[in-house]
Formats: structure tokens, sequence, C-alpha cells
């Protein structure tokens, strides 16, 4: 997993070139900023450093500085070394990914840019005398610098931010005002915030959001807060129009954080601030979840998940840890190995509608996937852009104009039959079901390597309970190995709908995006892109399955 706040730079572009520069003169010192490889790069007689709050955000320095002092010291900048790619004494080099915001104000030159610190990554400032430099020059080297700053991704995105203050370990109001804020107002990011105080008020915010008022909603919480996020927008009667004009992202102030880990590429605040500052609208798979309705008097419930579904160790591990939440992500490897001791099985009858169900056929699938995003000729069909006939009926052409809401079922509800192509998966020692639409469940844990955030696909891992502990403990550790797509003991297929029905048990643990619900049969099917996210790269920021990318050509075609 990623985790550098200056990587992933910006492709050289015919109309941006490298040599792009400024010279600013004045009182006979001379500095230059130029774009060398993937870099501004500031070099000569001065620069003026100074850190930004967001308190003082548009104050700038009208004092020039003495050069002689600035030579004395250009060799460290804000403590720091300069950065050794340049090879000169007198230059700083901001990856251009790092360049939160630059603009002219009162014949000024002012450039945002983040600087990494021994604990978290900060907001620092540039300022800069435009000197004999026209502003007309000065406005079109800026633009060229946001151009490479920013390449595909919004500018200034309009953020309806939710803080969850008690989330995790209970710091992200503190998380949010000293490392996010900062970064966000730096890059000019329009924000309304909201404090959540109860669970569920962030599905009620977002059914009676404004949608046209806002670019992306951002939880700064664990991933449940994401679940209501998704959840809300998928209640009101434009879902469609909401699911597909509102981008979620995610700051992770939580136990987990698997949205972050997989969009931003990093568990941590500060660096999933940057990622979604230059984020990228990326189209995201939905799932629904139907529950319930049997009873006279019960009416069937449908709920939207975004990243998983599990029942058996996993779930208990997580849920049947909540009292453990102050250890953060670490609870859950408790919960993991207290539960392996006992070698407990999780009865249950499971049919699903598998599309891919060998390991070869996966990864192969996953390397086209990738290789047609590589080559820019991924067609993403959404819900609602697609005919009824193409799609079983959920949504016409002008299903967004039409403001719908939610797509139909295309197999109906937990109360339906199951259909005839469906498999009945073999489950009688059943030890952990993982039903995933993303790679990472928590930092570190790749469950789901040949995920894609929108292939229309679910990917379904299973294994036995009654294996062993040294086994079962070799399985789990396999996990930050990155090997565990390949153990023997793991079956895992692409899927495209299930039905799950608990057997000999009473009570137990079912978990949706790490959410409890009651311990009765469900049935889970995927909606292709019906959601919108923000991402770095347009993909999950995790490895593929082991040696997907060495699939010979010929296996491609003949899969």
């Amino acid at each position: 997993m990623a985790s550098s706040v200056s990587e992933e730079p910006l492709n050289d572009s015919p109309d941006q070139p490298l040599s792009h520069s400024l010279s600013l003169v004045k009182a006979g010192s001379t500095i230059r900023l130029a774009f060398k490889q993937e870099c501004l790069v500031v070099n000569g007689d001065y620069f003026v450093p100074t850190s930004i709050t967001t308190s003082s955000t548009d104050a700038v320095l009208s004092k020039w500085p003495d050069p002689k002092e600035t030579k004395k010291n250009r060799h460290r900048f804000c403590g720091f070394p300069l950065s050794p790619t340049v090879g000169h004494k007198g230059e700083l080099a901001v990856p251009f990914y790092n360049i939160l915001w630059a603009r002219l104000h009162d014949s000024l030159l002012i450039i945002d840019y983040v600087h990494p610190a021994e604990t978290r990554i900060r907001p620092e400032r540039l300022v800069y005398p435009l000197g004999n430099v026209s502003n007309k020059e000065a406005e079109a080297w800026v633009e060229a610098l946001l151009s490479r700053a920013y390449g595909g991704a919004q500018r200034r995105k309009r953020a309806k931010v939710l803080v969850h203050p008690h989330a995790g370990p209970g710091k992200a109001l503190k998380i949010w005002e000293k490392e996010v804020r900062p970064l966000f107002v730096a890059a000019n990011m329009q924000l309304d915030t909201a404090f959540t105080t109860y669970s569920g008020e962030a599905v009620e915010i977002c059914r009676n959001l404004d949608i046209n008022a806002y670019d992306v909603v951002i939880p700064c919480s664990g991933d449940g807060l994401a679940h209501e996020v998704f959840n809300g927008l998928g209640k009101r009667p434009d879902a469609l129009r909401a699911l597909r004009t509102l981008a979620v992202a995610h700051i992770p102030c939580g136990s987990g954080n698997a949205m972050s880990c997989n969009l931003n590429g990093s568990h941590k605040p500060a660096e999933a601030a940057l990622a979604v500052i230059k984020g990228v609208r990326t189209p995201l798979d939905l799932m629904s979840v139907t529950q319930g309705g049997a009873g006279e008097d019960s009416e069937t419930r449908r709920t939207l998940s975004f990243l998983s579904q599990s029942v058996g160790i996993i779930a208990e591990s997580d849920l049947g840890t909540e009292n453990m939440r102050w250890m953060g992500p670490m609870r859950f490897n408790v919960g993991v190995a207290q539960r392996i001791l006992h070698g407990r099985i999780y009865p249950c009858t499971v049919a699903a509608k598998v599309e891919i169900g060998e390991k070869a056929g996966v990864k192969a699938h996953y390397r086209r996937e990738r290789d047609a995003q590589t080559n820019n000729s991924t067609n993403v069909p959404r819900e609602g852009e697609r005919s009824e006939a193409q799609d079983g009926g959920a949504g016409s052409p002008n299903a967004l104009d039409a403001g719908e809401g939610l797509p139909p079922l295309r197999y109906g509800t937990i109360n339906d039959k199951v259909p005839e192509d469906w498999v009945v998966l073999p489950t009688e020692r059943m030890g952990n079901f993982y039903c995933g639409n993303m790679a990472y469940m928590t930092p570190g844990a790749n469950f789901f390597p040949a995920t894609n955030p929108h292939d229309g696909m679910m990917d379904l891992v299973m294994n036995d309970g009654d294996i062993g502990f040294s086994k079962y403990l070799e399985l789990m550790m396999s996990i930050e190995k990155e090997s565990f797509f390949e153990q023997p003991l793991v079956s895992y297929r692409k899927i495209t709908a299930y039905r799950l029905t608990p057997r000999d048990q009473d009570d137990g643990y079912i978990s949706i995006d790490g959410e409890r619900i009651p311990f009765e049969p469900f049935q889970v099917e995927i909606h292709p892109a019906l959601g919108t996210v923000l991402s770095k790269n347009g993909k999950y920021e995790a490895n593929g399955p082991p040696g997907w990318d060495q699939i010979p050509q010929e296996q491609l075609r003949t899969e």
C-alpha cells in the first residue's frame, strides 16, 4: 500500500513542456521556477518559506528577506534537507502531486504545497514578488503549474464533510482540525462541515442533501460513516442521480479504514487528505443486501453495501470485539487469534451466481481489466444508462433524467425463489465466508487482490473452519504476505449474486461493511458502477493476485 505523499506524479503533457519557467528579479536577486521532470524546481538567490495556518490562509509576506541570510541557510528548508534529487544546494524540488494551489495577489506569487514532516505532512507556502514579470505572463505560468498539479482532477472541490468525533480511538475531531482541514483550506476547497452525534445521522443528512451544491461527500471516520453516506444517497427518490452526481471520499479516522486504504493508498489522515484533493472521479460497483419480509408484520429491508459482507470468523473478529475499539486495528487480530483456538465452524447454505469459479480464470480476468485500464479502453456500463433489454429492467437510458431511485433487483429479494442457474456451494464445514468489493479490508490485509472498482462482480472467499490451529494461523499470516490468494485451503470466485442462510445456530454475527445486521438469511446482488468515489488513479491502490501480470496473451484470448 502506498504511503509516500510525493508519489504518482503526473505524466508529461505536450502543451506543458518541462522547460516552462518563470524568472523573478528584484534588487539584483534572481529566482527561477521551472518544471523539471515531475517537480516544480525553485532555484535562485532566495526563497521565502512560511507555514500556513487555517486562521491566516490569505496572509502573505510583504517584507523581502536578506539574501545573505537566505543563502546561508539554503541547504536546509524548514529544518529539513532539500531534495537530494535536485543535485544542487540552493534548489527546492516540490513534486507536482504535492502542489496544493498557486495564485497571484498584490503583485506577489503565492504557492501552497505540502512538505513531509517527521510525524505528518503539513502545508507550506512560498511567496515571491513578481518584480519585472507581467501579470499576464505570471497568470499563464500559474495556470500551467495548476494544470500539471491537478491533471484530470477537479480543482477547488465543493465538499460536504461529515466528522464523527468519537470514531475509532476517538481522535477524529483532532485529526480533522490539525491534520486534514489545513490541507483542504490550502487547496482552496469549499467546505461545509457537520459533526455527527448519533448513529444514522449521516443517512439523514445525505438523504436531504442538495446534491447540486457539492461535488463530494467526505466522511471523516471509519468505514461505518461511509456506509451511512451511500445508504443516505440510496434512500433518495433521485438515488441514481445522487449516486452518480456526488462522489464519496474517505478520511481515515476509525479502526479499519478500508475505503481509504483502497482509494487513497493510505490509512494516514493527512496523506489521505492529499489524495482526496488530487482525487479523480471513479465509478464504483455497489451491492444491494435484502433481508426480512417473511413474517406478516415485517418488511423486506434493502441496504446498500460498498465494501464487504462476512459470516464466520471474520465477522465475529470484527463485530465481537467492539469492546476493544480503543486498540484500533489491532483488535481485529486479537479477535481472530481468540477464535482460531476454538476451531469453530459456521454451517449455512449458500447459493451463488458464479461467473468465474477458478483462480486461474480470476487472474486472467484481472489482467484483462488492468490492460484495458492502461490502454484507456475501459467502457464502464453504469446503472441507469443501459436499456432494459441489456440489464433485465435495471433502468432506461433516461433513468437519470427521470430522477429514479435505486435500480430494481434483477434476482428479486431474499423471499423470492433462488434462480435455477445459481450454484449451491459446499459450506458444511465453513469457517469463513467473506465477500468483498474492495481489496484491503484493513491496513495490510489484502483479502481480495482481484477486485476492481467497476468490473460488475463481487469476489467471494471461503475456507473451512476445522483445519487445525497451525494451518489456520499460517492462512491468516499469508494475508499480510499477500499470498492468501494462492493458499490451497482458500476458494476464490467471481460472482454477481448470492444467498446465504445460516443453519444450526440461533444467533451470531453477520457483518455488512463492518455493521451488524440481524442473524437471518440475506441475499446480495451487484449493481455495476452504481456509485462514484474519488481515487488516486481510477483503480485500487493494492497489488493484484500473484503472477497476474505474467499470464500469456494466448491464455487471455482463450479465457
